[in-house]
C-alpha cells in the first residue's frame, strides 16, 4: 500500500482482529505497516544498540564486496524484525526473498527456495523456530557451505546430488529464541536481541506515522498514546489509527490530549496499556481469589477464556509490568496490581509468594488446583 492510499484506508469490518494491544499483526496491520515502514537504518527509530551493531556489519560486508553474515533477529512480536530485514536488503542493495518457517515443512520446500536465489540475495525467514527438522538440517549446510544435497530415489538406491548455491544472506526472525537448536543459532554471524521501546522512541514513531497518515497530532496526545502502547510500535500505530477514526467521527479530525484520552477510554485501553481482558484477569485474581495463588486453568475459567489465551496473551505483559507473578503454587497478584485497580488487599494476602521462582516457560501447569 502506498503512502497516498493511507489517508483513505479503512479497516476491514469482517477482519476480527484479536485486541488493540495485541502485538501480533492482523490483516489490516500488514497492509498499513508496509507504507509506514522506514526504508533505511537512519530512518529506523529506536533499538539504537542493534542499529549501531547491524550498521557496522552491513558496512563491512559492503566494503568487502561479499554477502553479509547471516543475521538472527530475536524478540517479541511487533518490534520491527520484518522492517529490519527489509532495511538490510536495502542497505546491501540486494533483492529480498520472504518466506516463513511454517511454510517450510519439507526439505524440498527449502531446496526450491534456495536454488532460485541470486548471488547476494537476502532471504528473510520469519518464525524460523517453526521450521521442520528436515528443512532445518538442510539449512545448516546451506548457511555454512552454500550447498545443499538433493536426495534422488529411496532406500539403498538413493543418491545425493550436491547443488551449489550462490552466496546469500539469511535473516532469521524469531519470537522464541529458546526454541532454536544450538547448531542453528551458532551459524548466525550476528544475533540482535530486540527490546521493548522507550516511551520517547514510541513518541517519535507516532509523530512520524501521524505525518504519513495525515493526522494532526498534538505532542501531548502523542505522549498519551505512547505510554499506552506497551513499548511496541505495532500497538502504537494501531492505537493511532483508532484515535484518528474517533477524531474524524466525533470531532474535526485534530487529535489533542482530551480527544486521545476519550478515544482510548472508548476502546478500553487504560493509562498503562491494559485492556479489558487484562483487567478481567487481574479483577478475578484479586476479587474472587484474594490475590492468589490460583491455578491457571481456574483463572481462565473465571474470565471465560482458554488457558492458553490467558497464558500467552495476557500474562507476559502483566508479569513484565509487575502486576502478576507465576509461582509453582499458582498465579499471585503483586501489591502493584491491588493499587492499580484501587483495591485494598485482605489481611494475610500472600505478597511474599510473588517472590517465589517463576515456573518454566513450557506451558505446563505446575500449580496446584
Amino acid at each position: 500500500m502506498s503512502v497516498d492510499n493511507l489517508h483513505n484506508f479503512e479497516p476491514n469490518p469482517d477482519d476480527e482482529s484479536n485486541r488493540l494491544v495485541d502485538a501480533n499483526a492482523d490483516g489490516d496491520d500488514m497492509l498499513v505497516e508496509g507504507a509506514l515502514r522506514p526504508r533505511t537504518l537512519d530512518a529506523f527509530i529506536g533499538q539504537q544498540r542493534v542499529k549501531d551493531q547491524l550498521g557496522l556489519v552491513l558496512a563491512a560486508s559492503s566494503a568487502r564486496g561479499r554477502a553479509a553474515d547471516h543475521v538472527l533477529l530475536a524478540g517479541p512480536p511487533g518490534l520491527g524484525k520484518t522492517t529490519l530485514s527489509m532495511i538490510i536488503a536495502a542497505e546491501l542493495g540486494m533483492p529480498l526473498r520472504i518466506t516463513s518457517g511454517p511454510a517450510l515443512q519439507h526439505a524440498g520446500d527449502l531446496a526450491a527456495v534456495l536454488s532460485s536465489l541470486v548471488p547476494g540475495e537476502v532471504l528473510f525467514l520469519d518464525e524460523i523456530h517453526r521450521m521442520s527438522r528436515m528443512a532445518e538440517e538442510m539449512l545448516y549446510l546451506a548457511m555454512e557451505d552454500f550447498r545443499v544435497d538433493i536426495i534422488v530415489g529411496k532406500g539403498p538406491g538413493a543418491t545425493a546430488i550436491p547443488l551449489e548455491l550462490p552466496p546469500f544472506t539469511l535473516v532469521g526472525a524469531t519470537t522464541r529464541a529458546g526454541l532454536l537448536p544450538g547448531p542453528l543459532r551458532d551459524r548466525f554471524g550476528f544475533t540482535a536481541h530486540m527490546d521493548f521501546y522507550e516511551a520517547d522512541d514510541i513518541h517519535a514513531i507516532l509523530v512520524r506515522s501521524a505525518a504519513l497518515l495525515g493526522v494532526p497530532l498534538a505532542p501531548d496526545a502523542a505522549a498519551e498514546i505512547a505510554k499506552r502502547s506497551r513499548g511496541t510500535p505495532r500497538v502504537a500505530n494501531r492505537l493511532l489509527r483508532r484515535v484518528r477514526d474517533y477524531a474524524q467521527v466525533k470531532a474535526d479530525g485534530n487529535v489533542d490530549l482530551a480527544l486521545a484520552r476519550a478515544a482510548l477510554e472508548l476502546y478500553e485501553v487504560d493509562e498503562i496499556g491494559l485492556d479489558r481482558l487484562d483487567r478481567a484477569v487481574l479483577d478475578a485474581l484479586l476479587r474472587r481469589f484474594g490475590g492468589g495463588p490460583v491455578g491457571l486453568s481456574t483463572l481462565a475459567v473465571a474470565v471465560g477464556e482458554e488457558s492458553e489465551t490467558v497464558e500467552t496473551v495476557c500474562e507476559p505483559f502483566l508479569v513484565r509490568s509487575g502486576f502478576l507473578a507465576r509461582t509453582p503454587r499458582g498465579r499471585v497478584a503483586t501489591p502493584a496490581a491491588w493499587q492499580h485497580l484501587g483495591l485494598t488487599p485482605a489481611p494475610g494476602t500472600p505478597f511474599a509468594a510473588a517472590t517465589l521462582p517463576f515456573e518454566a516457560e513450557t506451558g505446563s501447569d505446575l500449580e496446584q488446583e
